[in-house]
């Protein structure tokens, strides 16, 4: 089963140095009906003017994937933890409930583009409490995974991030671990079919929850950028 959700409808808000559109319940933005997907709580596409920042917070215990697609960052947390990162890069926090976490738009003129997911973190598990790796041209890339397989970034929960840049007309395949997933469309556009041949049209912001499916073909339809997050948890 493929459930669309079309970027008009997710959650906006506009606060000047800051824009953002939520998928799931956020800051203002409320419905009981979508606090989250399984482990998967807040997937956030955001716009960060240049110089603005989040002062420092805390968080609860969650597992922040950022993923830079225009700007440059820094990230500060208050054991003294320091990175920056550009667009191209990735970047995992283990959050811990006692630390807070600030993060700047360093550049002087270009904004912070991002898209930011938190994963409930398995207290039993541990990672570090910050990692990074830069994506490559590859068509499909594991970016995060239960035990940092293939290079990936290592999550405290049993949830798979699969990033896809293909050319109109590719296609591709994925097999999955989990009973649910959720796809999003980063740009271009695309169709996702499953082997009972449901099939759904997404285009540029749009998201998709996947239900009671072992196997999801993506075919693009234009450029595309997406992600896959596999759900097992």
């Amino acid at each position: 089963m493929i459930i669309c959700r079309t970027a008009e409808q997710c959650g906006q808000a506009d606060y000047g140095w800051l824009q953002a559109r939520y998928t799931f319940s956020f800051g203002h933005y409320f419905d009981p009906e979508l606090l989250g997907f399984a482990s998967l709580r807040v997937l956030n596409q955001e716009v960060l003017k240049p110089g603005s920042a989040f002062q420092p917070r805390t968080y609860p215990q969650v597992d922040i994937l950022n993923i830079l697609l225009q700007g440059e960052a820094e990230y500060r947390d208050s054991n003294g933890g320091h990175i920056r990162a550009k667009a191209g890069d990735v970047l995992l926090l283990a959050a811990q409930p006692a630390v807070s976490y600030s993060e700047h738009s360093i550049s002087d003129t270009t904004p912070l583009t991002r898209l930011q997911l938190w994963f409930n973190a398995c207290p039993s598990r541990e990672n570090s409490a910050l990692q990074r790796l830069a994506l490559c041209d590859t068509k499909v890339k594991l970016l995060a995974s239960p035990e940092g397989e293939n290079s990936s970034l290592q999550l405290r929960q049993q949830v798979w991030v699969h990033h896809l840049q293909l050319d109109e007309g590719e296609q591709h395949t994925f097999t999955l671990n989990g009973n649910r997933a959720y796809f999003q469309v980063i740009h271009g556009a695309m169709e996702a079919m499953t082997p009972q041949e449901n099939a759904a049209m997404l285009q540029c912001g749009d998201g998709a929850f996947i239900q009671q499916e072992k196997q999801l073909t993506i075919r693009a339809k234009a450029p595309l950028r997406a992600l896959l997050i596999d759900l097992v948890a």
